[in-house]
């Protein structure tokens, strides 16, 4: 029983991690309230085991239907994996607390510059020269890779709003090239996880595989939709992360 439920959770957290990201929201809680008496950092290896692999595959079926800028998001990747490096060793020497309070802050900023602008990520129009676009992709990879190795929520969501605000992307576009750097920083994470035996490998396979089958789910409704749906989930992800992580840092 404890399988089906963490599978279904799964299921859930790859579906809506493929469109916009956010789905350590329902999968960490489940994982949480179905094993309480595991290490966090088990937990969350297990959760990171589960769904790198909907992230991966969801990045495979958009790069099917959507022109990715291999040659500005393949080096932008490299920066997000030694940022995200960076991040899981910083946090074994700063306790990344004083971000608990910060973070519902930074994402209220977001939605409500996301909501005010009614056009922004609708049209997919890059405004900067290769080698600018670049340069600001690797900056992006390296600090919010920084980001979730450091502490982690909203990866997805800052990655995306990120590719549209200073790269011109559209929702869609700016999904589509999150997803290739999320891998990048989940694969890091796994790495120190499971150098620390932090990681159930037989609940994360099988998590996996509903992962996958959620993340199909997802990518199919965001390249029917468009970016226009992208959108409106995201308000919606981002809107949710705020009521987690501001019960988390002020009434926990």
């Amino acid at each position: 029983m404890d399988l089906l439920i963490v599978s279904a959770a799964s299921l859930m957290a790859g579906m809506v991690d493929s469109i916009v990201g956010g789905g350590g929201l329902i999968l960490i809680p489940a994982l949480f309230a179905t094993f309480p008496a595991a290490t966090p950092a088990t937990l969350f290896g297990t959760n990171k085991s589960a769904s790198v692999w909907g992230t991966s595959i969801a990045t495979a079926q958009f790069s099917r239907r959507v022109r990715m800028r291999w040659p500005v998001l393949l080096p932008a990747t490299g920066a997000a994996l030694i940022g995200s490096f960076i991040g899981a060793w910083v946090v074994t020497l700063i306790d990344p607390g004083f971000l608990r309070r910060l973070l519902p802050f930074i994402l209220l900023a977001v939605l409500l510059y996301t909501v005010m602008k009614k056009d922004l990520g609708r049209t997919h129009a890059p405004r900067h020269s290769q080698r600018k676009e670049t340069a600001l992709a690797c900056l992006i990879g390296l600090v919010i890779g920084w980001y979730d190795g450091f502490f982690g929520p909203g990866t997805g969501s800052f990655f995306i709003f990120l590719f549209v605000r200073l790269l011109g992307y559209d929702f869609l576009n700016a999904s589509a090239s999150a997803k290739l750097l999320n891998v990048a920083t989940n694969v890091s994470a796994i790495a120190l996880f499971a150098m620390k035996g932090h990681v159930w490998w037989h609940i994360g396979l099988t998590m996996a595989v509903a992962n996958v089958v959620g993340s199909l789910i997802g990518t199919r409704l965001a390249l029917k939709h468009g970016a226009g749906f992208v959108r409106g989930v995201f308000i919606v992800v981002v809107g949710a992360l705020i009521l987690k992580t501001g019960c988390d840092a002020f009434l926990a």
